[in-house]
């Protein structure tokens, strides 16, 4: 346990005293806003010449890609055109459309750049993404109940969802929803857990089942029949080739989000712990409740940056090439209030989550204790 918990008068008005006072709260929350002050001041070309380098390495991996795939003439070209193409999708949807959604890189007035107008190369529809992610699991992160990204509605990661015979299968049910992500995030908004619970009608998801059947009939379209069309003769090794490309795309993405808050040191939190939640302890909760990992400089890139879950939280609207700098001072300011930083290798985090699906499938007398589990529960510090 840290120097500054043992040293405090502990309040009681919130949880999150357990952690710190009301003070320390106010100053912890204080200097996070000082870091992102400071480095808003920094943000400028730099910053928009490091997005459209991007964008520039991302249309040629595209192209290169669907050359590759149309004019291949053995498996070796096939495969390299889908591996270039997954690369290109992957790019376009974690580290380009994902961060220009976060409103990133509105201040270039650059229209093709900016959050509110920017389509990505996904089923889901950008309408429906700022809402689901932008709003909901950013503003509730890890609150259960509330932040319907935990768990996707199809996965039991906490004892707070009480134990079924179907969890036994949970990771069949975590499989096809990595194998047919993008699909999954597309109907997020559907809420279809209410509507098996009858809380809410299909009816009321009319507007959002129309835009999602465009989105998704224009991604169909250019995928698996315009592109294929083209190809003449070849057009089923070009469907097969971006069908993989897809099914890259989504493995990736959905392993990144998923290290991203359900490894095993991820905290969740209950919606009474949160009621009058203060700066402080919002930055608190965003903190605790993600993940990080360590790697190269591309792994960040091919991430989105998602590699920094901790900073993404703390900054969403920050360029997300500025969190690897950030971190340095991320770490010295949980350092300093005995705050754990949740971060390491790749590998190991993915393990974690690998392994808290898997425990969480058992029913709670059958599944083995982990002092490391940190699912819902009293906020306190180990």
């Amino acid at each position: 346990m840290n120097s500054i918990l043992k040293n405090t008068e502990l309040a009681t008005t919130t949880s999150f005293n357990h952690w710190m006072t009301d003070k320390q709260l106010e100053a912890f929350g204080k200097e996070l806003t000082a870091l992102r002050e400071e480095t808003l001041k920094e943000v400028g070309q730099e910053d928009a010449d490091y997005i459209r380098s991007i964008i520039r390495k991302q249309r040629v991996c595209e192209i290169s890609g669907r050359a590759l795939i149309h004019f291949s003439m053995n498996p070796i070209t096939w495969l390299a055109g889908v591996g270039l193409l997954s690369v290109s999708k992957i790019m376009e949807n974690m580290e380009i459309g994902h961060n220009v959604m976060h409103g990133q890189y509105d201040w270039m007035n650059d229209p093709k750049l900016n959050s509110q107008t920017y389509e990505w190369d996904t089923v889901c529809d950008s309408e429906s993404w700022r809402k689901t992610h932008n709003y909901e699991h950013h503003t509730y992160t890890n609150i259960l109940g509330k932040d319907r990204d935990y768990g996707y509605a199809v996965l039991r990661l906490s004892d707070d969802t009480p134990w079924k015979p179907r969890h036994l299968f949970q990771f069949i049910n975590y499989g096809l929803l990595s194998v047919f992500f993008q699909w999954g995030v597309g109907l997020h908004e559907l809420e279809s857990e209410r509507i098996r619970r009858g809380e809410i009608k299909i009816k009321d998801k009319v507007p959002f089942l129309k835009r999602i059947g465009k989105k998704a009939s224009r991604q169909v379209l250019k995928d698996y029949i315009i592109f294929p069309a083209l190809a003449g003769p070849f057009a089923l090794k070009v469907l097969a080739g971006n069908a993989m490309a897809n099914l890259g795309r989504n493995l990736w993405a959905s392993t990144i989000i998923f290290c991203g808050h359900f490894t095993q040191d991820a905290h969740t939190f209950t919606q009474e712990e949160c009621e009058n939640e203060s700066q402080g302890a919002w930055y608190l909760r965003q903190m605790l409740g993600s993940s990080n990992f360590t790697g190269g400089r591309w792994l960040h890139i091919m991430s989105g940056h998602l590699s920094y879950q901790i900073e993404h939280h703390l900054f969403p609207d920050i360029p997300a090439h500025r969190y690897p700098k950030m971190s340095l001072k991320v770490k010295e300011i949980c350092d300093k209030y005995g705050v754990p930083y949740n971060t390491n290798s790749f590998g190991k985090q993915y393990l974690s989550v690998l392994k808290r699906v898997l425990q969480y499938s058992l029913p709670d007398k059958k599944r083995p204790l982990d002092k490391n589990d940190n699912s819902a529960g009293p906020l306190l510090p180990s």
